[in-house]
């Protein structure tokens, strides 16, 4: 059992004997220490969850935390499968010699999309030869996750010893290229959930070549390039499949070697150079259907008005010191976090030490103060921080090229999609004989190429110039008064400015600068600080104080956290044409 000592916070498991009532055995912080090791100085009440120690005075209760405790299938090392599912598969150019290979089996199993036990085939999914997960499939196109199983790529174990990967969108799809000699191929097990890749990421860190060959539809090529941006666009590799939607119809419709041929011979992904209209005509694609959308909202409706967030820009905040420029940024980084999934990286060293600046994250998306919340609450918020927000602090070499390196490694490693560099005076600058001007265009030159290439949404916060008074009030800043150049302004896609006001005591954001009219548009909205949990409410300063809603609420949940993988439902069918009939 994992139990909790809450004075130094840390977390021990213990054997007990007992399953109920009370009992006493050694203390797991001092009798290490003691003289007498071996006597019982610790109570734990079973009943009450809780214990004590009576020598060091410690305080124990059950550790909780909301990390999910995985279940896994049983293999059943049974892989016959019937002459008609045999047949169905080899309709679309797959042998039973794959499905063997592949230990792809079936069985009854019960649907709750159609309320009922069927026939159903099993692709079954190991990580060094132990069964991880499981996806059932019907015969109407229904699909299920064996439920409370870890997401890992189909095919894991076919990629360890290769320096190439092939990456497909299906189950189907992967056993189409290992059915033409390509054993090197894995598939997602859902495209929407990236747990699968935090999960595995460990197997593509010493590839040379990724090649993505996902579906040629929209959600395929949103998958294709979100995989292209967390694991490097530089070794990344694009399939085009000829109007044929996947690889099995282009099996299907050019044959075996025609697709060998493809697959030997995928198309770079453009970093840098001269490019065509047909480098992007997917992409192309995507925005004829889709037209221009806003990004993503922090459900702040006064605020979404203004701004909503794109990765692969530069968000450039300003605001004089001590007027919240860093606490307004944190509440936003935690409403996309939470809501969209982004996770985030700082450079931060304004915000020493480390743990004073997670305590603030953790009163915002806790909602309540930290110090002051209940236990269990903090070690559930703390579990949620660990896994979401990561924090860059060399102890020396502060210079940009450094801190760009550590993101890159955040971007790979744990997929973030936000990166905070605040301020930008903490950097280490080496200007040399150049201009400031020449060289702050290059500095931002070179975040802005971080953000595209690495797909991330990268936060500059930036000092204004000392501002003047006016009835003893400060100017708002602009971007134009950041020290050091115009170019903030310029070369920034976004531009928000943070200024207080200390007689009213609210804050406002100034929207400065959008230069994507879909995504924002320019102007300002008030709110006040929330004092027990560091957040900003939205404020009318045409009407009372007293009408701000107060949000005090926890942001997460379990379930938001690691949504239930049982019912999943494949955007794209395996089957051709039309028919409702079951084949199997």
């Amino acid at each position: 059992m994992k139990i909790h000592a809450l004075e130094i916070n840390k977390t021990f498991d213990i054997e007990f004997s007992h399953s109920s009532g009370e009992e006493t055995i050694t203390c797991p912080v001092c009798s290490g220490d003691r003289k007498k090791k071996n006597q019982k100085v610790f109570s734990w009440n079973h009943d009450k969850s809780a214990g004590k120690c009576h020598h060091c005075n410690e305080r124990f209760v059950i550790w909780k935390s909301y990390k999910k405790e995985y279940a896994k299938p049983e293999w059943q090392n049974n892989t016959d499968l019937s002459d008609k599912i045999v047949k169905w598969f080899e309709k679309r150019g797959i042998s039973q010699f794959t499905l063997r290979k592949m230990r792809v089996s079936q069985g009854d199993e019960w649907m709750p999309q159609l309320n009922k036990k069927v026939v159903t085939i099993q692709f079954n999914y190991f990580r060094d030869d132990e069964l991880v997960n499981k996806k059932y499939r019907d015969g109407e196109k229904n699909f299920k996750l064996f439920k409370d199983a870890e997401l890992i790529p189909y095919n894991l174990d076919g990629i360890k010893d290769s320096k190439d990967v092939i990456i497909v969108e299906g189950e189907i799809d992967a056993l189409t290229l290992w059915e033409c000699g390509f054993h090197n191929v894995v598939s997602v097990p859902n495209g929407a959930n990236f747990d699968w890749l935090n999960n595995s990421i460990d197997y593509f860190e010493d590839k040379d070549r990724i090649i993505l060959a996902t579906d040629a539809d929209i959600p395929g090529v949103k998958l294709r390039n979100e995989l292209a941006s967390r694991l490097g666009l530089e070794r990344c590799y694009k399939v085009d499949f000829d109007l044929c939607k996947d690889a099995n119809e282009y099996l299907l419709e050019h044959k075996r070697e025609k697709l060998i041929e493809t697959i030997n011979n995928p198309i770079a992904f453009p970093v840098e150079g001269v490019f065509s209209l047909n480098d992007v005509r997917e992409e192309l694609n995507v925005l004829f259907d889709e037209g221009l959308k806003p990004g993503e909202s922090i459900e702040v409706p006064a605020f979404d008005k203004l701004l909503t967030f794109s990765t692969s820009r530069i968000y450039t905040v300003t605001g004089i010191p001590g007027h919240g420029k860093s606490e307004v940024l944190d509440y936003i980084l935690c409403r996309l976090n939470v809501l969209h999934g982004w996770k985030v990286g700082y450079f931060s060293p304004e915000n020493h030490p480390m743990e004073w600046h997670i305590s603030k994250v953790i009163e915002k998306i806790s909602g309540d103060k930290f110090g002051k919340m209940d236990r269990d609450l903090f070690n559930y918020t703390a579990d949620y921080v660990n896994d979401n927000f990561y924090f860059v602090n060399p102890e020396d070499n502060y210079n940009i090229d450094n801190i760009l390196e550590k993101a890159r490694y955040l971007v790979f490693k744990r997929g973030i999609k936000c990166f905070v560099i605040d301020p930008y005076n903490k950097l280490e600058h080496q200007t040399g004989s150049e201009s400031e001007t020449n060289y702050v265009s290059k500095f931002l030159d070179k975040i802005s190429r971080f953000a595209i290439i690495n797909d991330v949404a990268v936060f500059l916060v930036a000092h204004p110039r000392k501002m003047n008074k006016e009835n003893k009030k400060f100017e708002i800043p602009t971007l134009y008064d950041i020290s050091g150049s115009a170019n903030f302004y310029n070369k920034t896609d976004f531009g928000l400015t943070v200024y207080r006001d200390f007689e009213g005591e609210f804050v406002s954001i100034y929207v400065q600068k959008v230069k994507f009219k879909h995504l924002g548009e320019i102007g300002h909205a008030n709110f006040v600080y929330n004092l027990s949990n560091g957040r900003i409410d939205y404020w009318d300063t045409d009407t009372d104080r007293s009408t701000v809603n107060r949000d005090n609420k926890c942001w997460i949940d379990f379930e938001k956290s690691y949504p239930d993988p049982d019912i999943f439902i494949e955007p794209n069918n395996l089957f051709d044409g039309t028919t409702t009939d079951a084949p199997f």
